[in-house]
């Protein structure tokens, strides 16, 4: 009687066939090079580190940013402490460089004032202490400065208006930015002033 083969024959020097993915024990079970695809999750310390890596490489941030980020991708509290704390070991968070790196940047390029500048500070989390310090380093005479500055630049398009009206648009806009209202009122009536009104018809608007 004629054996029947499953496949076809070996031809000389040709080995047998192995066995199909359905001849093995177990009918279709993954090897072991599949079943390594996939692999377990990243512990939470792991997790932690990438996301303070990725958002540090976009722009310095504070502790309490990154605390925050943390938290909101379900990194356990004393995880996220214990990498935080690490992570300024080694200078990667540094609340104080980034307060006076702010206030460097927020005065001279947006012209704000120590008040301003310290009210966003606080909503980046940043400690009372490290606020006062960086702050700090803006005096009233440089502060009173960039008012006029600011004034200077923005004296033009208010010609045309009223006196009253221009005076309350100009120190409106150093109120905005954080400058007192004494502060604002007394730099605005000497613009206006050196401009050529009459300082006696702007003695009833502002009482500096």
């Amino acid at each position: 009687m004629t054996r029947r083969w499953d496949h076809p024959r070996p031809g000389p020097g040709e080995d047998l066939p192995g066995p199909g993915p359905d001849d093995r024990t177990g009918g279709g079970a993954p090897s072991s090079s599949r079943a390594g695809d996939t692999g377990a999750p990243p512990r939470p310390e792991e997790q932690a580190r990438a996301i303070c890596l990725r958002l540090l490489t976009g722009s310095p941030r504070t502790r309490k940013q990154l605390a925050d980020a943390l938290a909101k991708r379900g990194i356990p509290g004393e995880v996220a402490e214990e990498v935080l704390s690490r992570f300024e070991d080694v200078g990667l968070i540094d609340d104080s460089a980034f307060a006076g790196a702010w206030v460097e940047s927020r005065h001279h390029g947006r012209g704000l004032a120590r008040r301003a500048l310290a009210r966003e500070l606080r909503t980046k989390g940043v400690d009372s202490a490290v606020i006062d310090e960086a702050v700090g380093q803006l005096d009233a005479e440089q502060e009173e400065r960039t008012a006029r500055e600011l004034v200077e630049r923005k004296l033009r398009s208010t010609r045309g208006l009223d006196r009253e009206k221009r005076l309350r648009r100009l120190a409106g806009m150093l109120a905005r930015k954080g400058y007192s209202e004494g502060l604002a009122l007394r730099v605005v009536r000497r613009a206006l002033e050196e401009e050529g009104e009459d300082p006696e018809l702007l003695d009833h608007l502002t009482d500096v």
